[in-house]
Protein backbone atom coordinates (compact mmCIF):
# COMPACT_ATOMS: atom_id res chain seq x y z
CA UNK A 1 0.00 0.00 0.00
CA UNK A 2 2.89 2.29 0.69
CA UNK A 3 4.05 1.74 -2.89
CA UNK A 4 0.66 2.75 -4.27
CA UNK A 5 0.71 5.99 -2.28
CA UNK A 6 4.22 6.78 -3.56
CA UNK A 7 3.14 6.19 -7.15
CA UNK A 8 0.09 8.43 -6.73
CA UNK A 9 2.17 11.24 -5.24
CA UNK A 10 4.67 10.93 -8.11
CA UNK A 11 1.87 11.06 -10.69
CA UNK A 12 0.37 14.15 -9.10
CA UNK A 13 3.80 15.81 -9.03
CA UNK A 14 4.23 15.13 -12.77
CA UNK A 15 0.74 16.42 -13.50
CA UNK A 16 1.50 19.59 -11.54
CA UNK A 17 4.51 20.26 -13.78
CA UNK A 18 2.35 20.05 -16.86
CA UNK A 19 -0.04 22.58 -15.42
CA UNK A 20 2.63 25.34 -15.16
CA UNK A 21 1.99 28.36 -17.34
CA UNK A 22 3.80 28.47 -20.67
CA UNK A 23 5.33 31.87 -20.07
CA UNK A 24 7.64 30.50 -17.41
CA UNK A 25 8.75 27.67 -19.66
CA UNK A 26 9.49 30.11 -22.52
CA UNK A 27 11.58 32.28 -20.20
CA UNK A 28 13.36 29.20 -18.92
CA UNK A 29 13.92 28.09 -22.49
CA UNK A 30 15.43 31.46 -23.44
CA UNK A 31 17.64 31.37 -20.36
CA UNK A 32 18.81 27.86 -21.21
CA UNK A 33 19.53 28.91 -24.80
CA UNK A 34 21.63 31.85 -23.61
CA UNK A 35 23.51 29.52 -21.24
CA UNK A 36 24.15 27.12 -24.12
CA UNK A 37 25.50 29.97 -26.25
CA UNK A 38 27.83 31.06 -23.42
CA UNK A 39 29.08 27.51 -22.97
CA UNK A 40 29.63 27.18 -26.73
CA UNK A 41 31.73 30.37 -26.68
CA UNK A 42 33.77 29.05 -23.74
CA UNK A 43 34.32 25.75 -25.52
CA UNK A 44 35.55 27.54 -28.64
CA UNK A 45 37.88 29.65 -26.51
CA UNK A 46 39.22 26.58 -24.69
CA UNK A 47 39.71 24.72 -27.96
CA UNK A 48 41.84 27.56 -29.27
CA UNK A 49 43.94 28.17 -26.14
CA UNK A 50 44.26 24.80 -24.35
CA UNK A 51 46.49 23.06 -26.95
CA UNK A 52 49.05 25.88 -26.77
CA UNK A 53 48.94 25.85 -22.97
CA UNK A 54 49.37 22.08 -22.85
CA UNK A 55 52.25 22.26 -25.31
CA UNK A 56 54.03 24.92 -23.26
CA UNK A 57 53.42 23.08 -19.99
CA UNK A 58 54.66 19.78 -21.39
CA UNK A 59 57.77 21.42 -22.81
CA UNK A 60 58.58 23.05 -19.48
CA UNK A 61 58.02 19.82 -17.53
CA UNK A 62 60.20 17.83 -19.92
CA UNK A 63 62.96 20.43 -19.89
CA UNK A 64 62.97 20.51 -16.09
CA UNK A 65 63.29 16.72 -15.89
CA UNK A 66 65.95 16.41 -18.59
CA UNK A 67 69.49 16.08 -17.19
CA UNK A 68 71.83 18.65 -18.66
CA UNK A 69 75.17 17.13 -19.67
CA UNK A 70 76.66 20.08 -21.47
CA UNK A 71 80.28 19.96 -22.60
CA UNK A 72 80.59 23.70 -22.16
CA UNK A 73 82.74 24.70 -19.20
CA UNK A 74 81.65 27.92 -17.59
CA UNK A 75 83.99 30.82 -18.15
CA UNK A 76 84.42 33.85 -15.93
CA UNK A 77 81.95 36.60 -16.66
CA UNK A 78 82.77 40.17 -17.59
CA UNK A 79 82.97 41.08 -13.91
CA UNK A 80 85.49 38.33 -13.22
CA UNK A 81 83.00 36.22 -11.26
CA UNK A 82 82.14 32.69 -12.22
CA UNK A 83 78.71 31.91 -13.57
CA UNK A 84 76.24 30.79 -10.91
CA UNK A 85 76.07 27.32 -12.48
CA UNK A 86 79.85 26.85 -12.36
CA UNK A 87 79.66 24.58 -9.31
CA UNK A 88 77.13 22.37 -11.05
CA UNK A 89 79.18 22.18 -14.23
CA UNK A 90 82.34 21.37 -12.25
CA UNK A 91 80.47 18.62 -10.45
CA UNK A 92 79.15 17.29 -13.75
CA UNK A 93 82.66 17.42 -15.23
CA UNK A 94 84.07 15.46 -12.28
CA UNK A 95 81.29 12.93 -12.61
CA UNK A 96 82.02 12.54 -16.33
CA UNK A 97 85.72 12.03 -15.59
CA UNK A 98 84.95 9.41 -12.94
CA UNK A 99 82.61 7.58 -15.29
CA UNK A 100 85.24 7.62 -18.05
CA UNK A 101 87.91 6.33 -15.65
CA UNK A 102 85.59 3.57 -14.47
CA UNK A 103 84.87 2.55 -18.07
CA UNK A 104 88.60 2.42 -18.83
CA UNK A 105 89.29 0.26 -15.76
CA UNK A 106 86.49 -2.12 -16.65
CA UNK A 107 87.71 -2.49 -20.24
CA UNK A 108 91.30 -3.11 -19.10
CA UNK A 109 90.11 -5.74 -16.60
CA UNK A 110 88.08 -7.45 -19.29
CA UNK A 111 91.00 -7.46 -21.72
CA UNK A 112 93.35 -8.95 -19.10
CA UNK A 113 90.91 -11.71 -18.11
CA UNK A 114 92.22 -14.38 -20.58
CA UNK A 115 95.82 -14.01 -19.33
CA UNK A 116 94.70 -14.26 -15.71
CA UNK A 117 92.62 -17.33 -16.54
CA UNK A 118 95.63 -19.06 -18.14
CA UNK A 119 97.79 -18.30 -15.08
CA UNK A 120 95.10 -19.67 -12.77
CA UNK A 121 94.85 -22.89 -14.80
CA UNK A 122 98.61 -23.42 -14.72
CA UNK A 123 98.77 -22.80 -10.95
CA UNK A 124 95.88 -25.22 -10.35
CA UNK A 125 97.57 -27.91 -12.44
CA UNK A 126 100.85 -27.49 -10.47
CA UNK A 127 98.98 -27.71 -7.17
CA UNK A 128 97.24 -30.89 -8.33
CA UNK A 129 100.59 -32.42 -9.38
CA UNK A 130 102.08 -31.67 -5.97
CA UNK A 131 99.11 -33.00 -4.04
CA UNK A 132 98.85 -36.18 -6.11
CA UNK A 133 102.60 -36.87 -5.93
CA UNK A 134 103.90 -39.30 -3.32
CA UNK A 135 107.01 -37.24 -2.81
CA UNK A 136 108.62 -36.73 0.53
CA UNK A 137 107.95 -33.39 2.12
CA UNK A 138 111.00 -31.73 3.57
CA UNK A 139 110.85 -31.46 7.38
CA UNK A 140 111.17 -27.66 7.18
CA UNK A 141 107.73 -27.50 5.57
CA UNK A 142 106.04 -29.77 8.07
CA UNK A 143 103.92 -28.25 10.75
CA UNK A 144 105.57 -28.26 14.15
CA UNK A 145 103.60 -29.37 17.13
CA UNK A 146 103.62 -26.79 19.87
CA UNK A 147 103.92 -28.22 23.36
CA UNK A 148 102.16 -26.16 25.98
CA UNK A 149 103.19 -26.27 29.57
Amino acid sequence: MALNSKQKSLETHIDNRRAEPELDSEEDLEELESDVKKMAEKILEYRSTIPDQLKATLASVLSSQRPSFSDIVSEPGSSGELHPDSEETELEQRTKEKIQLLKEKISSNISSTPAILNRMKSCISRIEELSSGNGVIHPAFKKRKVVRQ
